[in-house]
Formats: structure tokens, sequence, C-alpha cells
């Protein structure tokens, strides 16, 4: 279905090729994961698919790229639009209408199929795809999550041959992702579609894929083998590694089945000190409170809470207070009755599914929205109502849309312009940016760089601040393991230095191993908030790989199973 011919793409500004000769055949009928390092290459590979390599991104593309036989040098996007579906790392980019139906609609109208295919097939993708409720709703007024379901739903629509896909659960709650990936098994399975998706949470999807790439090798085999090899797993398959698992299981029900000689090794360690759940605040190593604001802290190890009135009061000023806090916005009441505090040293993360509210919490919390009612309180100020100047030095977001935080034309630019913002050091943002990205050039230009490079590079422009209060909407969208695992370092150096940090994020093994506490949202209303080891153990969604596989023992993070047994020796 899909075939690379010694195929290399270099772009103007780059001295080396993004792809280099690469020659490989995807099957029809297969779902095909591509795997590798943030700014590998994986979205111009399926840029190369869907035509938009060269003839709309530019650069040099030689090799032959054929698809269902049509060569995309010569068939620009187009003409290849009744066999290619894309959707890209941004979904709000390709959007082009105003409401969810219509954008369903659209491809099919472009098409010119006849109106009562249109009206089914729209009526099966809003069910399959759980958008029923959303379908008059302005795409304006959606969460991102609910942004990526309808992108994707708009090219299920015209039923492509082969669907090419970016990133397609990143900003997914893990139902919703599950929901997504079902529909495209069943695609695969039922009607021959063939899927290539480039996907880096593969925790969620390396266990559907039929074949896994990996990049910039060109390795391409079964999941089992190509991750035997890969520096790229997901937690289980690191897990299996350490224990030293022949074949690599890729499920948590493979891992479980072989995990009864790791159990009976782990179970006479449970209660030796060994911390498990997210490190605590005051040092790496000591076994500190493990949480903090209005639940305590809590260890897994001693079964019990410490409260405040066990001599571990709250400090007198919390960074964040909200009491009774209500925001509407327009027709939709987002938040309700929330009563949150949030300490100086503490790492919270808002989880719940798309649209439940946790942008909209921290969009209030930096001042971008004004309380319908309640009371905010951020370092002792209500935002909404501080000036922007002075809010800035207290409390600093980065969204989920890097590209806001970015204009200078280059890498350099913009780290000159952040430690100038700042008042800090000339190169103290260039040097967070080659911590978390290594290997970007100064003169790169951020529009140039993947989305997951984007982040880390908007993540050092406010890191370089050092604001008491960090709000990180998504921080792991788009980066690889690598990546994730310097930013948990990062941030977990500036809980230990007293900064509160507030993250709303779908990745459940982010909040394993960096939250102190966890704060579940839903339909704008606080429905869980406690310990992390309590609060995603007691959910089958919010559950890290590990907890699955070793449960009912309490180790969340592969993490705390090496620290545990090295302990032991």
């Amino acid at each position: 279905m899909i075939r690379f011919e010694n195929v290399s793409v270099r772009y103007e500004e780059d001295t080396e090729p993004t792809l280099r000769n690469l020659d490989l055949t995807v099957p029809e009928g297969e779902l095909v994961l591509l795997v590798g390092p943030s700014g590998v290459g994986k979205s111009t590979l399926l840029n190369a698919v869907s035509g938009l390599v060269p003839h709309f991104t530019g650069g040099t593309l030689t090799g032959r790229v054929t698809v269902d036989g049509r060569d995309t040098r010569t068939h620009p996007p187009r003409e290849l639009a009744d066999v290619v579906g894309t959707v890209g790392q941004d979904p709000s980019a390709h959007f082009v209408t105003d409401t969810v139906e219509d954008e369903l609609a659209y491809g099919m109208e472009s098409l010119g199929l006849a109106p009562g295919v249109m009206r089914r097939r729209v009526e099966e993708t809003l069910d399959l795809l759980g958008l029923a409720e959303l379908r008059d709703r302005p795409i304006a007024t959606l969460s991102g999550g609910q942004r990526q379901r309808v992108a994707i739903g708009s090219v299920l629509t015209p039923h492509p041959k082969v669907l090419v896909l970016d990133e397609p659960t990143s900003a997914l709650d893990p139902s919703a992702a599950e929901d997504v990936l079902a529909v495209l098994q069943r695609l695969v399975h039922d009607l021959g579609t063939t899927v290539l998706l480039a996907e880096h949470r593969l925790e969620r999807v390396v266990q559907y894929a039929d074949q896994v790439l990996l990049l910039p090798d060109a390795v391409m085999g079964p999941p089992s083998a190509v991750m035997s090899v890969s520096p790229i797993h997901p937690p289980v398959v690191t897990l299996g590694r350490l224990a030293g698992w022949t074949p690599l299981p890729l499920t948590v029900r493979d891992a479980r089945r072989r995990a009864g000689g790791l159990k009976e090794r782990l179970e006479p360690l449970i209660g030796t000190g060994v911390p498990a759940g997210p490190l605590p605040r005051s040092s790496p190593h000591a076994l500190g409170r493990g949480g903090g604001g209005r639940s305590g802290g809590f260890s897994l190890f001693s079964r019990r809470r410490r409260r405040p009135q066990d001599g571990q009061p709250h400090p007198a000023t919390p960074l964040v207070l909200t009491t009774s806090l209500h925001v509407r916005r327009a027709r939709v009441e987002a938040l309700r009755t929330i009563d949150l505090r949030v300490d100086p040293g503490e790492t919270v993360a808002l989880m719940g599914r798309n649209g439940a509210g946790k942008s909209t919490l921290l969009a209030t919390l930096v001042g971008m929205i004004a309380p319908t009612s309640g009371t905010v309180r951020v370092a002792g100020r209500a935002p909404h109502a501080t000036d922007p100047r002075e809010l800035i030095r207290q409390v600093g977001l980065v969204p989920q849309e890097p590209r806001d935080l970015l204009y200078a034309d280059t890498v350099a630019a913009e780290c000159a312009a952040a430690d100038a913002d700042a008042g800090a050091a000339d190169g103290t943002c260039r040097a967070l940016v080659s911590e978390l990205l290594p290997g970007v050039a100064d003169d790169t230009h951020p529009r140039d760089l993947s989305e997951g490079q984007r982040l880390a590079l908007a993540l050092a422009v406010v890191l370089t601040g050092r604001p008491p209060l960090l709000l990180l909407d998504e921080p792991t969208r788009g980066l690889d393991y690598a990546a994730k695992a310097r930013l948990v370092e990062h941030l977990r150096a500036l809980a230990a230095d007293g900064h509160a940090i507030v993250l709303a994020t779908h990745d459940v093994e982010l909040a394993a191993e960096l939250a102190h506490r966890v704060v579940i949202l839903a339909d704008g209303e606080v429905v869980a908030d406690g310990p992390t080891a309590e609060v995603v153990v007691s959910s089958p969604a919010f559950s890290p790989q590990v907890a699955k596989v070793l449960a009912p023992q309490p180790w969340l993070t592969v993490e705390q199973v090496e620290r545990a047994l090295e302990e032991a020796r």
C-alpha cells in the first residue's frame, strides 16, 4: 500500500537530511507504529505519505514514495485526499468549519459524496468517538482533547484507504484514547485500512501495532522484536528488561502472568523504608511527607496519612487557595465549587476526562479568566485583578499550544528574550534548552521544531524565570521518554527548592513519577483529591502500568522497583 524507495528528505536550513535512504514497504491492512526520539523525522515521514512533503513543507525529497500506486512527487495532497486521511500534531490547524458536525462532513463534501451517505457516516463517527453530545458545539469552545477527537473523526468519515496520524492520543484522557485506538483496530481488522501512526505514549499503543518502525535506523519488525532493541519503550517493557523476562511483555496482562517471581522478591521489601510513590519533596532519597495541601502526606509503607494535626501544619501562606470557585464560560459551567490548596514545594496533578475543566482551572489561576463566584488567591493576590507584570513574577503558565509563547525567529533569540524578561544571567534559558532538548541549533526557527521540541523550548522559556508557582498544561505532549525523564528531574529539583507545580495531564505515568497529590476533576467538580499512591491506584483509568502489574503491592514506577531491589542487595 505504501512504498518508500531510497527516500531522503533534506530541508534547506539543515546540514544533514531528516530522513536518509529510507527503503521499506507498509502492507495493506496493517497498523504500523513509528517510534523514535523527538525530532528524528517521524512527522516528516508521515507528511511524505500524505504529499505534504515536499509540496507544502518545502525541502528536497529524493527517491520515490508511492501510496496505492500514486507517486507523491507528481500527486499533490489534494490528489491524494481520497486515499490518505491525515491528522497532524496540531489538529486545530486543519479545521476549516465552525462546528463539530460541519467539520465531520466537510471532507466528504469536498469529495462529492451523496447527502445520504454523508449523513450516515457523520452519525456513525459521532457515536464511534463519543462526540454526539458535541455535534452542535463551536469548535473554538472545545477542549484540546475534544478537538483532537473531532480532527480524527473528520478524516474517518471519507473512509480513506490509508490513515496517517501524528500523536493521535497525546491530548486524550486514557478512556478516550482507548476508544480511539479501538476504532483504529476495527478499521484495520474489518475494513483493511492501513494505519501509519507516530506516538510517544507507547504504553497506550504498542500492543495494537502489527509492526513497529524504529527511527532513525529504520528497523522494522514485530513489536516484541523491535522493543527488545529499542532505546524507547513503555514502562511494562522496562520492567520486563529489569526482571529479565523473555520474550518481553507488551501488555499489562502479559506482564502480570510473568510477575510472580518478581513479586516474591519485592514482598519482603515493603515497609523497609524504600519510598513508593513520587520522590518526597524534602530530599531525593529521604522518606518525606510525599504529599501536601489539604491531603497531607502519605507513604504506602506506613499505610496511614500524616495530617496537619500529626505535627506537620500547613505553611502559613499557601501559593494557591481557591474557595467555592465557580467559572461559567458562555453556556457551560466549567468549574463548580472548587476548593483547592497548593503549598510551596508541592506538585499536584490535575487529571480527568477531556472537557473536565483542567485547562480552565489553570487559566483562572494565571488570571486569564475571572471567577464567576468564589475566590482565587495566588501568592495572596487575586490573579484576575493583578497587574500582569506583577503576576508574572509569581506564576508561569506553559499552555497546551507552546507556539503561543514563542515569537522570535530563532531558538537563540527566544532564549535571549527569556533571560532578559526574567532578569536571569545570559545563557540561563539556553542551558535549560540544552538540558531538556540536546542537539538543537541556535539558529533553528521555532516553527521548524517538532511539537515536542517546541514544547521543550516553551518550558525552558517559562522555567527561566523560576516562578514560585508553575502551571503546566499537558507538559509531556510530544516528548519522548528520555525528554520526559529530564523534565521530571528538573521539576523535582524545583519542588525541592520550594516551588509549587500544578500540572494538568492525561499522562498517568508522569503523575506516578512526579506528583505528590492527584486531583481528579469531572464536569467541573473535584471528585477525588489525595496522595498520588491512593488516588491513581484506586482508578483503573488513571493507574500506571507498574501498579497494574504488581498489584496489590504498592509500587507505581519502574524506578521505585529498581531502587528497592538495589537497596536489598
